[in-house]
């Protein structure tokens, strides 16, 4: 069915270790690949369990240019380590990678979300800025040691969510400014 696109879901790791297969990927029809990036600092990445480093995501971006395929980098920016200085850098990194287009604008603006039973309250510092449970939500709310990630966190999501139908390069443009 040489006239059929599609689109996949895979991990960081995994494209590394078949970058064989992006090419052979795009040679069928996919059009973009979806992965969960999450963050670019390496501790972050190390708390999450994720798998890679920044290092890894930026040669599987420089992979996906090279074989044709559109990578769709997904985030979770805001989490109990992030820094206003480590926000810039994802936003620098974005833009240098010419990633800013296939990012969707609220993946900026996600927040991290401590759920019942999360393997992340054992992390002392998790447990230090976590509220009591929330039933309604299943979630353990947490607050950040720096409020002003907070507060940036609760600007880029009133943005994103009142920037509807701006082109993305615009909204980015806006939570540059931020």
């Amino acid at each position: 069915c040489p006239d059929v696109s599609y689109d996949v879901t895979i991990k960081i790791e995994h494209l590394l270790k078949h970058a064989d297969m992006v090419p052979v990927l795009r040679g069928t029809g996919c059009l973009f690949i979806t992965s969960a990036v999450e963050a670019i600092d390496d501790l972050v990445l190390d708390h999450l369990l994720k798998g890679h480093t920044r290092r890894d995501f930026i040669d599987v971006a420089a992979l996906c240019r090279a074989a044709g395929v559109t990578l769709v980098p997904t985030f979770v920016p805001f989490t109990p380590w992030t820094t206003l200085e480590g926000y810039v850098e994802l936003l620098d990194l974005l833009e240098a990678l010419d990633l800013v287009e296939q990012v969707a604008p609220i993946q900026l603006a996600i927040r991290l979300l401590v759920t019942s039973g999360s393997p992340l309250l054992d992390l002392p510092d998790v447990r230090e800025v976590v509220d009591g449970f929330d039933p309604a939500s299943l979630t353990w709310p947490w607050r950040h040691r720096d409020g002003r990630v907070d507060a940036l966190q609760t600007a880029v999501m009133q943005l994103v969510g009142g920037e509807s139908g701006l082109p993305r390069a615009e909204v980015f443009g806006a939570i540059s400014v931020l």
